[in-house]
């Protein structure tokens, strides 16, 4: 079989690409762990938690908008259970599953922690784009993402806006 080289332009996209996917983790887990005593998939987890209805997923629902495995997700609630931030219980639909919840303390956790992220996501990715390169952003990233996450489980759009402050009914929607 015949390698199908990349050519130029699109090794220069490749190593641009690879280049973003390791500086932004480690950009995003800096600010979250300064600031907020928080991983960036310790605040992805409670931010996911944070848009579900009553703050509550089954953790296999969970493990899939997290793309984490089950072990790994099971280590990291586990630690945030222990810091008061998550709860879990079995599942009243099925008892051979087990639910993650945002407790009270989780909930003030991220919304302490959003703007400081959100301000980092500002600063880092989207201020450096024109609204027009952002547009072009997301058809590109959606273009990608239909191959690398065919339904849409990390990336289905929430319909919730960011808020600072809770009122009864509202949730927290964060950028990841």
């Amino acid at each position: 079989m015949d390698t199908r080289w990349l050519d130029d332009a699109q090794h220069a996209a490749w190593v641009k690409l690879v280049a973003l996917v390791e500086l932004l983790p480690g950009v995003l887990d800096t600010q979250l762990r300064r600031d907020a005593g928080l991983t960036h998939f310790e605040y992805f987890v409670l931010a996911m938690l944070s848009e579900a209805p009553e703050r509550t997923l089954r953790m296999t629902s969970l493990a899939q908008r997290t793309n984490a495995t089950l072990p790994r997700l099971s280590h990291v609630v586990r630690r945030l259970e222990d810091r008061g931030l998550v709860r879990r219980f079995p599942c009243p639909d099925d008892g051979r599953a087990t639910n993650a919840q945002l407790t009270d303390h989780g909930w003030a956790a991220v919304v302490a922690a959003a703007p400081g992220h959100v301000a980092n996501v500002r600063s880092h990715v989207i201020d450096a784009l024109s609204p027009a390169q952002v547009g072009q952003l997301d058809v590109l990233l959606s273009s990608l993402l239909q191959k690398l996450d065919p339904d849409g489980h990390m990336s289905a759009p929430s319909s919730v806006r960011p808020r600072t402050s809770r009122t009864e009914g509202d949730d927290l929607t964060t950028t990841s």
